[in-house]
């Protein structure tokens, strides 16, 4: 599958006022600085659709992208490290917490890591709350263009397993570079087989 147009619908602030819940929806999120704008522009072939930014914490509402008027590519806020004040912190939270349990219409969650770090509480602490809740998600690890391909095998491999010690089985894994376009098709793919089989839900 390839992306051939993309466009930017609206920005919402609470899930109640995301587009109506009629078609199916793919959630990035990560935590900050992970490089989350960089592999949606990637991914889409438009360098300019999810603004780019080197302060964490540029997202910060839920972004709605219409994907080949299919699907909706939904770009979420970032959680982690941002200087953010507590109470803007609390609000993400909230808002975040409320589209990925109340949201019909999500089919799965692109959870980003950075391959470059070993595995952080923040990241673990969430992909675990998502197991509990019962949503769908896979592991996006980015920015393999930082690191050879040993240590980002190593990385990947140190992620495996502290999930087994939790999970029966693993979630889908897709090592990304938004620099050179590594894991774009497989992304794709993997993009393909979770429409098709929402489709026939």
């Amino acid at each position: 599958m390839s992306i051939k147009k993309a466009e930017f619908i609206t920005s919402s602030s609470v899930y109640t006022q995301c587009p109506p819940p009629e078609r199916p929806e793919i959630a990035f999120i990560g935590r900050s600085n992970v490089g989350k704008s960089s592999l949606i522009n990637m991914l889409t072939g438009r360098k300019k659709l999810a603004k780019v930014s080197g302060k964490p914490g540029k997202t910060q509402l839920i972004n709605h992208f219409l994907i080949d008027e299919n699907w909706f590519l939904v770009d979420l806020p970032g959680y982690g490290w941002a200087k953010v004040s507590k109470t803007d912190r609390s609000k993400w939270g909230e808002m975040i917490h409320d589209y990925l349990t109340e949201r019909k219409n999500l089919i799965n969650v692109f959870v980003l890591i950075d391959t470059r770090l070993d595995p952080q509480p923040v990241d673990t602490e969430f992909i675990q709350w998502l197991g509990e809740k019962g949503i769908p998600f896979a592991l996006i690890f980015t920015k393999a263009d930082k690191q050879s391909k040993n240590k980002n095998q190593s990385s990947m491999a140190k992620y495996r397993r502290v999930l087994k010690s939790q999970w029966e089985t693993l979630p889908p894994m897709v090592l990304t570079s938004s620099e050179t376009g590594e894991g774009k098709d497989d992304l794709t793919d993997y993009i393909n087989y979770c429409l098709q089989v929402a489709a026939e839900i």
